[in-house]
């Protein structure tokens, strides 16, 4: 795994929060970092695939019975 470094600017409020829960777990603020960037990833949506929406929508779906006549429909 390679490993970039990266420069990020936090607010200083957010900063000893962060230095405090590090602590607290015996971790560093990187692991913390880490650690909330994969959640953040791994609870991310996926876009559905949209040519298999459509291809659903053109197969159509069974619904039961048999289809009604325009008049039915409209209640005359």
């Amino acid at each position: 795994m390679g490993i970039m470094k990266t420069t990020i600017d936090l607010p200083d409020r957010l900063l000893d929060q962060t230095k405090i829960e590090a602590v607290r777990r015996r971790t560093t603020i990187k692991n913390l970092v880490i650690e909330g960037l994969e959640m953040v990833l791994k609870n991310q949506r996926s876009d559905p695939d949209p040519s298999g929406a459509l291809a659903r929508l053109r197969q159509g779906y069974h619904l039961g019975g048999k289809p009604m006549t325009r008049e039915e429909s409209h209640g005359r």
